[in-house]
């Protein structure tokens, strides 16, 4: 009976207790400001009802948590029925009649974009947490907030981890779908991947034509696709992709939060179609309110819709729950109390707008999604969760984190797939799918030079086997690539084991999708490279000439051939000007260079040449001749050497001769069939009919031997293996000139990734020991034919000495010059006149007479010092007597010759009547000296007589 009575009273307390309690949340409630905020949704849809609930659920949790709080948010529901045009009208409508400050929604990107614009007009806040589209822009919009997805990232870096290089990107024709396009694009070209083609999926279509799109699909080379589609779209597209046979092994699919939001609420036979699928979505952080709340929601959510027992809780509505509290936190933040109209009529705008927008983008708080704070107006998510779907739905395999990377717990960091769980892809295969299908590769069928590439058929498999120099270097790539790659070699052939067309056609293959490369001795040329992409050449390339070769009986004049003949004239000029000019310089003083005009001739021209074997034996008097012969004995010295070596090359070398020295448009020549060089030739002027073509080097050497070409035009790669047999190297001869092309190279897909990363791969095959041994297997020669020059080398040029003869010219020039302006200072009285009558030409018979008088008077005086220096050592006892006798003599006769002529004698005659005498009688001794100086005061003291220069003279 105590019992009874105990627990009937606390029943009745509690009951008490909780009416009291209501009654002041109520006298709260109504004490609070209501602040009206507008709510657009699709509340028909699934996501609409399910935001409806946390929406509400959210304003009930905030104010029972915050019962403090002076204002109250007021809710005015509006649905949108899916329509932009109704979305639009019931946000004015809202605007116009409620007078909302702000608005919650709309649920589509679609909407979201034209709501985002009233905002930024009337500054209204807009707030919405399932509009994820990069093109919403808060920049251009400042009034509008959103939950924004930087998945984008996510995505590369699984692309990344996996090594895959292209992708293909399925989108809705929205500009939710198109938007994120650019995004995607530039994400993954930071990890060296790019999306090789873009496929629209719109609503609109119906089954067979998603089935149409996917067949195109099927047909590329691509095999890794990136979803971007709604969750109703997303089931047609892969329902048609299990029936068309792209949900098996080697495909990978990756769905956007489009899809991966909702994989734990769609039913079974959805799950059964995206078996093997990777997902991306924000990670959903779990914690004690989180789980509270999602059991209150889940409560509720069946109690309202019993049908939607398989939906669970997903980021969305935890956004939209969270979006609430922050709008909350803003209006109690701004406090407002008057109630503020816009009149949209007068194109009115909110006066509590910019506070409020203010107040949200500051607002910081830890929610049921996370830490909700906005950047630049977006809710961005910083963790991303990896799901791959298998038959029991959704499982996590690991994380995506913009400080950590990719990772397989959470605080770790890794880019690899090694750090993700285990995965089950389409077909239930535990192989990493590869970026591409498997490679279908063209290669030449070859009938000559099958060193670079040979395809046979094996008679027991029945396969093609293909073998060659080219063959080799590429698998060696592809070993250095970073990820595996799968192909197959398929031989350019028809049904009679013929090749189908030339190499042109062989690279047109590529263009239209019937090879996936191309893989042989293929040139990359200009015109080829507009259609296709080459990678860096693996060998050196360029077009030369061989020709037949014969013995060069013709060696009477090879002499002259070290030098051109500019080089031969000019060396002659100079070897006449140097003698001309010491001939001038020593003519006055020299009695070498003197005498009769053929003497002095022949001895000017002897003197000259000889410097060039150096066996001039003339004696040189002035320094400036001595200089400029110093300067030229140098230039030929330099001349001789350089002659001596290019002769010795060219006797040495030169045993053979082309037997064509130039071919004419009339001579037959040769090429290699299939090739380019037929159209360069044609280029050349070339005509066609005298173009013959060949496919091996035995060809070539039959065809230049028995005189049906003049020459074959091929190129280098080839020449070498034709010269790799020495017997050619005796016959024929490669000469210039070589025209010059970009090498060998593989061929792939306009803007193919794998032209960049076989590019690299091969610079390290070609730059390592890996090439050596390709090289050494396949007999490639390094140079061709190692006693036979090539080019030819050719004779030396002017523009090989010009600065010698600068430089002697100028030593001659400038010598010659200062002795002509000392000379003609000196005679200054011969050429400056007060005579008029004296003629020009007279003048200057006047200074070549005075040129050649005092050159000999000049000779005489160096002849006689040089003599008497010479006698010095005579014998004095017989000598001395003859010459003390012939000198009184002579002096007798200067003196009595003065007596009797006296002033009729002209300047310096004496003298030189004593000069023609006896000259030799000069080489007195000291003792002798003092008569003569006796003599010659005398005839200085009378003036006008003699003049001192005669005597001195004398």
């Amino acid at each position: 009976m105590f019992s009874f009575s105990f627990i009937l009273l606390f029943s009745l307390s509690l009951l008490f207790g909780h009416r009291l309690s209501l009654a002041h949340n109520n006298s709260l409630n109504a004490s609070k400001t209501p602040f009206d905020v507008g709510v657009v949704l699709d509340l028909a849809t699934p996501l609409g009802k399910m935001s409806e609930i946390c929406i509400s659920m959210a304003v009930a949790d905030f104010y029972k948590t915050h019962n403090n709080y002076t204002t109250k948010l007021n809710l005015h529901w509006s649905d949108s029925n899916q329509d932009l045009v109704d979305a639009a009208s019931k946000a004015l409508d809202l605007l116009k009649g409620a007078q909302v400050k702000a608005i919650i929604g709309p649920q589509t990107s679609p909407q979201a974009q034209f709501l985002a614009e009233l905002g930024d007009k009337y500054h209204v806040p807009i707030l919405s947490f399932s509009s994820t589209s990069p093109l919403l822009s808060t920049i251009q919009t400042p009034y509008f907030m959103r939950s924004d997805s930087s998945q984008m990232k996510a995505i590369a870096a699984v692309v990344k981890a996996f090594k895959w290089r292209e992708v293909v990107l399925i989108c809705e024709d929205i500009p939710h779908g198109n938007g994120v396009t650019p995004y995607l694009t530039d994400e993954l070209q930071e990890v060296e991947a790019r999306v090789s083609y873009k496929s629209v999926i719109s609503h609109l279509m119906s089954d067979d034509q998603i089935a149409q799109e996917l067949n195109k699909l099927k047909e590329l080379q691509t095999r890794v696709f990136i979803v971007h589609l709604s969750l109703s779209l997303s089931s047609r597209l892969f329902f048609k992709a299990n029936m068309d046979g792209m949900m098996s092994e080697g495909y990978a699919w990756i769905v956007t939060d489009s899809l991966a939001n909702f994989l734990d609420s769609v039913n079974s036979s959805v799950i059964q179609t995206i078996q093997g699928v990777l997902g991306v979505r924000p990670y959903i952080p779990i914690s004690k309110e989180m789980k509270n709340f999602s059991k209150r929601w889940k409560r509720k959510l069946l109690n309202e819709n019993p049908d939607f027992d398989r939906l669970k809780l997903n980021i969305f509505w935890l956004w939209a729950y969270d979006a609430v509290w922050a709008l909350a936190k803003a209006i109690e933040e701004v406090q407002q109390t008057r109630q503020n109209s816009i009149d949209l009529a007068g194109l009115g705008v909110s006066e509590i707008g910019p506070r409020l927008r203010d107040a949200i983008l500051k607002t910081n708080f830890k929610g049921l999604s996370g830490q909700f704070k906005l950047i630049n107006g977006q809710l961005e998510s910083s963790t991303f969760q990896i799901v791959n779907v298998n038959e029991k739905g959704e499982r996590g395999i690991g994380f995506w984190t913009a400080s950590q990377g990719l990772h397989k717990k959470l605080k770790t960091y890794s880019t690899s797939k090694a750090d993700l769980k285990p995965i089950i892809w389409p077909g239930e295969s535990a192989t990493v799918p590869k970026s591409w299908k498997k490679l279908e590769i063209g290669v030449p069928k070859r009938y000559g030079f099958t060193e670079f590439v040979n395809a046979i058929r094996d008679p027991q498999t029945n396969q093609s086997i293909v073998t060659g120099y080219t063959i080799d270097i590429f698998e060696a790539a592809v070993k250095e690539l970073p990820y595996a790659l799968d192909y197959e070699f398929v031989p350019f052939k028809n049904e009679d084991g013929k090749q189908t067309g030339n190499y042109n056609e062989l690279v047109d293959q590529v263009y239209w999708k019937e090879f996936d490369a191309v893989v042989g001795d293929v040139t990359i040329i200009a015109n080829r490279s507009r259609y296709v992409d080459f990678t860096l050449p693996y060998i050196e390339s360029g077009v030369a000439l061989v020709v037949s070769v014969k013995e060069n009986r013709n060696k009477a004049w090879i002499f002259l051939k070290p030098l051109c003949w500019d080089v031969w004239l000019t060396t002659g000029a100079a070897f006449v000007l140097t003698g001309v000019v010491v001939w001038t310089l020593e003519h006055r003083i020299n009695e070498e260079f003197r005498g009769p005009l053929a003497h002095q001739v022949g001895v000017t021209l002897w003197f000259s040449f000889s410097t060039l074997v150096f066996a001039h034996r003339e004696r040189l008097v002035s320094n400036w001749s001595r200089f400029v012969v110093i300067i030229w004995v140098f230039v030929v010295w330099i001349l001789t050497t350089s002659y001596s070596a290019s002769f010795t090359s060219l006797v040495t070398l030169h045993q053979l001769q082309p037997a064509f020295n130039k071919i004419s448009n009339r001579d037959y020549v040769g090429y290699q069939g299939g090739g380019f060089v037929l159209d360069y030739l044609k280029t050349l002027g070339y005509e066609e009919s005298k173009l013959k073509a060949y496919s091996s080097a035995e060809e070539y050497a039959e065809a230049l031997s028995n005189g049906t070409v003049v020459a074959i035009f091929d190129e280098i790669p080839y020449l070498r293996l034709f010269f790799a047999n020495n017997e050619n190297c005796a016959k024929y001869k490669m000469v210039e000139p070589i025209y010059k092309t970009s090498g060998f190279g593989f061929v792939f897909p306009t803007g193919s990734p794998l032209v960049a990363d076989m590019s690299r791969a091969i610079l390290n095959v070609t730059q390592g020991p890996t090439m050596k041994r390709i090289e050494e297997k396949w007999r490639m020669p390094e140079t061709i034919c190692r006693d036979q020059p090539l080019p030819i080398s050719s004779s030396l040029t002017l523009d090989n000495f010009w600065g010698l003869f600068l430089l002697t010219g100028t030593a001659s020039i400038s010598a010659f010059l200062i002795f002509l302006l000392s000379f003609l200072f000196r005679n200054k009285h011969v050429l400056i006149t007060r005579d008029y009558g004296v003629s020009f030409r007279q003048r200057l018979i006047a200074i070549i007479s005075a040129f050649e008088i005092h050159s000999k008077a000049r000779t005489q005086r160096h002849l006689s010092l040089h003599l008497h220096q010479q006698t010095k050592k005579a014998q004095k006892t017989e000598e001395m007597g003859i010459y003390r006798s012939r000198r009184k003599l002579s002096i007798n006769r200067l003196c009595t010759s003065e007596n009797k002529e006296g002033p009729k004698k002209d300047k310096g005659t004496a003298g030189t009547e004593i000069l023609n005498g006896n000259l030799g009688y000069l080489r007195l001794k000291t003792t002798m000296e003092l008569e003569f100086q006796n003599c010659k005061k005398r005839l200085q003291s009378r003036p006008g007589k003699f003049q001192s220069n005669s005597v001195e003279d004398t």
